[in-house]
């Protein structure tokens, strides 16, 4: 018994026949359009008037208006709200193709034309049912009864079953409706298979831009943390002992913190489309290496460093990531080997820019920890691989090299 009668108090129900109703209401003009026009015509037979002025003007009419844009937009709102179930999953959004007009055109006839059954029936029904439940109680509908044949009394008492039947029939009638509408609203307003295409590119788009800047952080942040405490390490050292190099580390730590800060600030800007921030953002490339390089020996690592001249002429696009490249690989060095000597050398051979970077490898680190197995390096192939170039890193004998090879022609 609860089980049939739960619809009856259901929030739901009575959302999607608020919906329901709408529909009906906005039908209203479309009829009187019906009206006004249809008797203009030179129509002779009653009948054909009748299904032109109710069914097929309104009709035709509330399709063309589905399919406005902006129409999909507004039912798939009304449905999201007022339909629930499956209709809960829609996106609003306008039109964009001729299929989702058609669509939606088609939605709005549906969705006005059931309405107006279910209102009509909503306006008519209750009081046929009341007038039929009070019948063996009452006189006042005697005359009503009496075209039916129920001048007897005791004809009389199956009315209130009839009633009952009738509002029971009706409220099955708006389940049945709203949970049809429901079930149909994805189809009809939802994207076409060329919006989804359209959509799924735009999310790939969006994931590769904050994978990037996630490389972006990773690597700047981590390699200033990561130069920041060698520095500080250095510089306590040395305090008493050296008080120049004491303050000249420290002024290395206030810029790579600052240049860190920089980056965070661009990153966390571009994460909110903050288009004043992006117009700046800070681009590092090859030509800032040296500063880059004279960070990492303040933090006391032995860095012999040979780069070629003619890095500083190689396309932006490949001077940007090898910058990024170079700047992970000194922080890989110094997370996991330390304050260790390093070599690079960086230079343009072919029509590739080649660049190798190795340092000695300590067996007992290795052996508790991989060298390459943080995001660094995954970062790195990530940006390798978009520039179609090459990198192998791991130990090679006692030391571990780290080689990346990246033509120039990517950056065109």
């Amino acid at each position: 018994m609860l089980r049939v009668l739960r619809p009856l108090i259901e929030r739901t129900t009575w959302l999607r026949w608020s919906h329901l109703v709408v529909g009906g209401a906005l039908l209203m003009p479309y009829w009187f359009l019906g009206i006004s026009l249809i008797p203009l015509l030179p129509l002779s037979n009653g009948v054909v008037e009748a299904v032109l002025m109710l069914l097929f003007m309104p009709a035709a009419a509330t399709f063309v208006t589905g399919l406005v844009p902006a129409a999909r937009l507004l039912e798939g709102a009304l449905a999201k709200e007022l339909l629930k179930g499956p209709a809960a999953s829609i996106v609003p959004g306008t039109a964009r193709s001729w299929e989702s007009r058609t669509r939606a055109g088609a939605w709005f006839g549906l969705h006005l034309g059931t309405g107006v059954v279910v209102s009509g029936l909503s306006l008519t029904v209750p009081p046929f049912a009341v007038v039929m439940i009070l019948a063996p109680l009452v006189t006042w509908d005697t005359r009503f009864l009496d075209s039916w044949g129920w001048q007897d009394t005791w004809h009389q008492w199956p009315a209130p079953l009839v009633g009952l039947a009738l509002l029971a029939a009706l409220l099955a009638l708006i389940v049945g409706a709203g949970e049809l509408l429901s079930r149909l609203a994805p189809w009809f307003l939802g994207p076409s298979a060329a919006e989804k295409l359209a959509d799924m590119e735009a999310r790939a788009v969006k994931l590769a831009e904050r994978n990037r800047l996630a490389r972006e952080l990773h690597d700047s942040v981590g390699h200033a943390l990561s130069v920041v405490t060698l520095q500080a390490a250095a510089a306590g050292r040395v305090l008493d002992a050296d008080p120049a190099f004491a303050r000249e580390a420290l002024g290395a730590i206030e810029e790579s913190a600052r240049a860190a800060l920089e980056d965070l600030d661009h990153v966390l800007g571009l994460l909110r489309e903050d288009a004043s921030r992006n117009a700046a953002a800070p681009q590092a490339t090859l030509k800032d290496l040296g500063r880059l390089l004279e960070q990492t020996r303040i933090a006391g690592v032995k860095l012999d460093a040979e780069i070629g001249d003619e890095v500083e002429q190689v396309p932006a696009a490949v001077s940007r990531e090898a910058y990024r490249i170079v700047q992970e690989g000194l922080t890989n060095a110094l997370r996991h080997a330390g304050r260790v000597p390093v070599r690079l050398r960086l230079g343009v051979e072919r029509e590739r820019l080649e660049m190798e970077m190795s340092n000695p490898l300590d067996r007992s680190a290795a052996a508790g920890a991989d060298h390459g197995g943080g995001r660094g390096l995954g970062g790195v192939r990530e940006r390798v691989t978009v520039l179609r170039g090459e990198m192998t890193a791991g130990p090679d004998g006692d030391r571990w090299r780290f080689h990346v090879s990246l033509p120039l022609r990517s950056g065109s």
